[in-house]
């Protein structure tokens, strides 16, 4: 009889609250000091579906399922496997040291004290992308692990090499080219043409219409510092420009308020260097909304931007940071926006108030515009870059399987 896993069904509520936690580590590294990380990563999901902000490289896509797959032939079982998944991470790290490109190496100064390693990091995306087939944690994949490594020495033992290739185990997708021969003691982050082919696949078949899925369709990568600065905005069909298009507005339009948390934060703690550069930065997000005035004013008085695809998920909708968002987004577009005060930002009452108790209700007790030991520890900065929606890291893992294409 069949061997069959099964997942407890927890109650709505403690699903609810396990899935928060998932989203917050998901983006943990990108802060969220006025809570709209909801939208940010609605829209970031969207367009680069399987990526997260704390991802390097593509050729993890790969690294991560060879050394399982590698552990798996060896019938390693718990809670041994956690050990040996994690030494050869470290050994894979030091490999990748020793190579040129050293450009997104995770975990190249912590080496063995590195507390998250690549396979967290990347074990989301793996399913995405429909390479990792097991569906559970990894924890659980570890706790799992001798049904599937017990499995593979089974038939190993029952069936020819070519019909043990056409097995689909039920851990990771059957396609994944094979590991290079002694890869832990010596590798690249660069991708060969067939390792560039399987990723370039499984994005075209798990994500076809994604913005993803086409950048990394495209003969060449080019550098812009957001999507909609870039020449491919041409190529995109209407659908994806209408999603894009609410993105770019909401990022340009939230800035405002990202620059002014940060400018009371800096008069909190009396810096004038930190009041300047602020000041002066609102100043320029004051200007380069002028200069798009007229679109914004109509996409605000069309107020569409609730309807956007990204947004209209079950999980967006169910989450309980969504409602929050969507009310301290819109009483910020009504205050700013709507009052045509944008050239006065900096001495906006209603704004100001609105920051404040929006970090209140964010962090009670650990509000630092309401606590001085928490306003003591910040360092200058919170939250204070324009949302590009994971734009960066995706465009530097399509242009890894693009190069590895184009050989």
């Amino acid at each position: 009889m069949a061997s069959r896993f099964g997942w407890i069904d927890f109650a709505e509520d403690d699903r609810q609250q396990m899935l928060e936690v998932v989203r917050m580590f998901h983006e943990q590294d990108t802060r969220d000091e006025l809570g709209i990380g909801v939208i940010r990563d609605a829209f970031s999901d969207f367009f680069f579906p399987g990526t997260s902000t704390i991802q390097t490289r593509a050729k993890y896509m790969l690294f991560i399922p060879w050394i399982y797959l590698e552990l798996e032939k060896k019938g390693i079982e718990y809670p041994e496997i956690v050990e040996k998944a994690r030494k050869n991470e470290i050994k894979l790290i030091n490999a990748l040291c020793n190579s040129k490109d050293q450009d997104g190496i995770i975990g190249k100064d912590a080496r063995e004290e590195l507390q998250r390693l690549p396979s967290v990091i990347y074990w989301s995306g793996l399913a995405s992308w429909g390479i990792r087939l097991f569906e559970g944690s990894q924890e659980q994949y570890h706790r799992y692990f001798y049904h599937f490594s017990h499995q593979e020495r089974q038939f190993r033992r029952e069936e020819d090499e070519e019909n043990i290739r056409q097995k689909e185990w039920k851990s990771w997708h059957k396609g994944i080219p094979e590991a290079p021969n002694e890869f832990l003691e010596k590798s690249s982050l660069g991708l060969s043409k067939e390792q560039a082919y399987y990723l370039q696949e499984r994005i075209l078949t798990t994500h076809t219409n994604s913005l993803l899925a086409i950048l990394v369709n495209q003969n060449e990568i080019i550098d812009s510092d957001f999507v909609w600065n870039n020449p491919i905005i041409k190529k995109l069909p209407e659908s994806l420009l209408q999603e894009i298009n609410h993105a770019r507005n909401f990022s340009e339009t939230i800035y405002g308020a990202a620059l002014l948390y940060n400018l009371m934060l800096s008069e909190a703690r009396e810096n004038k260097e930190w009041i300047k550069s602020y000041s002066e930065r609102i100043k320029d997000w004051s200007k380069a909304i002028a200069l798009r005035w007229t679109d914004i004013s109509l996409w605000l008085k069309q107020n569409e931007f609730w309807s956007a695809k990204a947004l209209n998920t079950i999980e967006v909708l169910s989450s309980r940071s969504f409602n929050p968002a969507k009310a301290f987004v819109e009483t910020w577009w009504s205050l700013v926006f709507k009052a045509g005060k944008v050239d006065v930002l900096g001495k906006h009452k209603e704004a100001r108030q609105l920051i404040q108790d929006r970090e209140i209700d964010l962090k009670r007790g650990r509000a630092r515009l309401d606590n001085q030991r928490a306003l003591e520890a910040w360092m200058g900065a919170a939250g204070d870059s324009q949302l590009d929606f994971r734009w960066d890291i995706s465009k530097k893992m399509a242009k890894d399987i693009v190069t590895g294409i184009n050989g």
